[in-house]
């Protein structure tokens, strides 16, 4: 008796038992590329959280912030109007670069460069020595204020005698010294300036500037006082004292994230 039918018949049927298993398999690929998973199903990537911002002091905060003429005492008042020095004797060229940044800063109050979020800003006369004090509190990125007190740090060497030219009273020569702060915040930079020339009538003068920056935190105190007469130092430092603890009260009672 011959076995290649039989034979022929497993061949079959093996071939058989392929196409199903290939088409089952087939199958089920095609089962899994055309069916959508149930949503409960579904794993979304967790959004990556960005830093949150720093948060700062509101426009309230920030004005309680403020010193005021009966932290100074007497002389001190609010103040009355713009120092009339402040055009005739700041708005002023010269071609030495980090000095005219330093006029330009000092004439547009703006010691740390423009302020990034909230600010306030008092300012109070001291008629007996023809003084006016500014003095402001504000928010900028700590990288920035860095830098800038770093600049400051420079210029009693960069500009310890320059002359400028100012709009209304001719040539002046300007001196600048590193002045005295008390130790409070986290960093500060301080300035003394004269600046001195012969008035249109042919009369000696001399503005006296002093000018501080005080990083508390993530904000920062400005002031600037002069003055035609004397300028005690004290005034400064007073408000600087007073000040930085002020604004740290402040920062306690709470912030607002941005």
């Amino acid at each position: 008796m011959t076995r290649t039918p039989a034979r022929a018949l497993l061949a079959v049927i093996a071939a058989a038992g392929t196409l199903t298993t290939a088409g089952c398999a087939n199958e089920a690929i095609l089962h899994k590329v055309t069916t959508a998973p149930s949503p409960s199903a579904v794993r979304t990537p967790a959004a990556h959280a960005s830093p949150a911002a720093a948060p700062v002091l509101t426009p309230a905060q920030a004005q309680s912030a403020l010193i005021t003429d009966a932290d100074l005492g007497a002389p001190w008042t609010p103040t009355q109007g713009t120092a009339t020095w402040r055009d005739s004797l700041l708005k002023a060229k010269t071609n030495i670069p980090d000095c005219q940044r330093l006029l330009d800063a000092l004439y547009a109050d703006e010691l740390l460069g423009t302020p990034a979020t909230t600010q306030a800003v008092t300012t109070l006369d001291d008629p007996d020595d023809e003084a006016q004090l500014r003095y402001q509190v504000a928010a900028f990125p700590q990288s920035d204020v860095n830098r800038a007190l770093d600049w400051l740090r420079t210029l009693p060497q960069k500009c310890a005698n320059f002359t400028a030219t100012t709009t209304r009273s001719g040539t002046r020569t300007i001196q600048v010294t590193e002045a005295t702060l008390p130790e409070v915040g986290d960093a500060r930079e301080a300035l003394h300036l004269t600046l001195t020339g012969t008035t249109p009538e042919g009369d000696q003068s001399t503005l006296t500037l002093d000018t501080a920056a005080v990083r508390v935190g993530d904000d920062t105190i400005t002031l600037t006082n002069g003055g035609l007469g004397t300028v005690p130092a004290d005034a400064m430092q007073q408000a600087v004292q007073t000040g930085a603890q002020r604004l740290t009260d402040v920062q306690k009672q709470g912030r607002v994230q941005v």
